[in-house]
Parts: structure tokens; C-alpha cells; sequence
């Protein structure tokens, strides 16, 4: 059997992360990687990943490095990070010598739940315009097909495994390896 590469993806405060670690503890062997953690691992001389290139590219190498180790040892992986379709290409790109199948998924919600959701996470981790920038990011990106748009608004945390159930049962996410077992 071969693992599962799961990448959920969205703007910032959309739920990524609440989404990722749950699907994670759903999963019988698991890792979970956090792309945010990712690219704070260099700590001096850092830019943001949306602003400097030179980041944004060692952020992703260094997920492709985590997520072949884990492959190699049998793991399904959990990826949680802003990833538009051009990173999932590049992803699914490097990894030609695997036997996976890769669910990509973007959760979406209208402006004003981003905005209530970014609110009501405490002040240091608070996204504001980013988030908003980025969800327009996403709606006018014409290479993102609507399949692998999954919109959360009506659910709230407390449903979050009725989203995780839709992750992992939903054929449309699947990029590449066939139909979930």
C-alpha cells in the first residue's frame, strides 16, 4: 500500500492548521508538517515566505526533504501550508520516484467568516489584510480547479471531523494516486 500525501491549504486563518492536526490524529501512522514552522527554522536573516523568494523556495525544500524521509518510512503526511497549484506541481514533480497518493485540498469561507475566524485568534497570531489578500489570492487563481475547493464556512470547530471525513473520503481532492482505500 502506498501512503497519502495530504496538503491543506487556504488563506491564513481559515482553519488550516486546526484541520491538519486532527486529520493527522485520524490517521494510524502519521506526521504532521507544519509549513508556517517550516519556515521559521531559519531564524536570523529571514523573510517572509510571500516576500522573499529565497525563503519561500528553502521552505519548500526543506518540506519536500521532511516529507520524502517520512515516505520512506511508511508515513501518510499531513502538510499544512498556504500552497497554490504551482507548488503543488513542483511538489508532485520531485517526488516522481515515490508511490503515493497526493489529496489536495483549499478551504475556503466568504470574508466576513475570515475575518470573524482571524478575530478570534489570539492577537499574536492574527493575519488581518494578510488574510484577506490571500483569499483573493485563491479565488482569482485560474489554475486552481474547483474540486479541490472545499468551502467551511457552515461548519464550526466543533464539526471539524465532518470536514476531515469529507477530506478523506471525497474523490474530487485526489491530484494523484486513484481512489482512497
Amino acid at each position: 500500500m502506498s501512503q497519502t500525501i495530504y496538503v491543506i491549504s487556504g488563506p491564513a486563518g481559515v482553519g488550516k492548521s486546526t484541520t491538519s492536526q486532527q486529520l493527522v490524529q485520524a490517521l494510524s501512522k502519521s506526521a504532521y508538517i507544519s509549513g508556517d514552522a517550516i519556515s521559521h527554522i531559519p531564524v536570523n536573516g529571514r523573510g517572509k515566505p510571500w516576500l522573499f523568494k529565497e525563503t519561500f523556495d528553502l521552505t519548500w525544500k526543506n518540506i519536500l526533504s521532511l516529507t520524502r524521509n517520512l515516505l520512506e518510512q511508511d508515513y501518510d503526511v499531513v502538510i499544512d501550508y498556504v500552497t497554490f497549484p504551482s507548488e503543488i506541481e513542483w511538489f508532485v514533480q520531485q517526488l516522481t520516484d515515490f508511490q503515493y497518493r497526493i489529496v489536495y485540498v483549499v478551504l475556503l469561507v466568504d470574508r466576513s467568516t475570515l475575518i470573524a475566524r482571524d478575530q478570534s485568534r489570539s492577537a499574536e497570531v492574527q493575519m488581518g489584510e494578510r488574510s484577506l489578500v490571500l483569499l483573493e489570492e485563491f479565488e482569482a487563481c485560474s489554475e486552481l480547479k474547483e474540486q479541490h475547493k472545499l468551502y467551511t464556512q457552515q461548519y464550526r470547530r466543533e464539526q471539524v471531523s465532518e470536514i476531515i471525513e469529507e477530506i478523506q473520503n471525497n474523490f474530487r481532492f485526489i491530484l494523484k494516486g486513484g481512489h482512497p482505500s
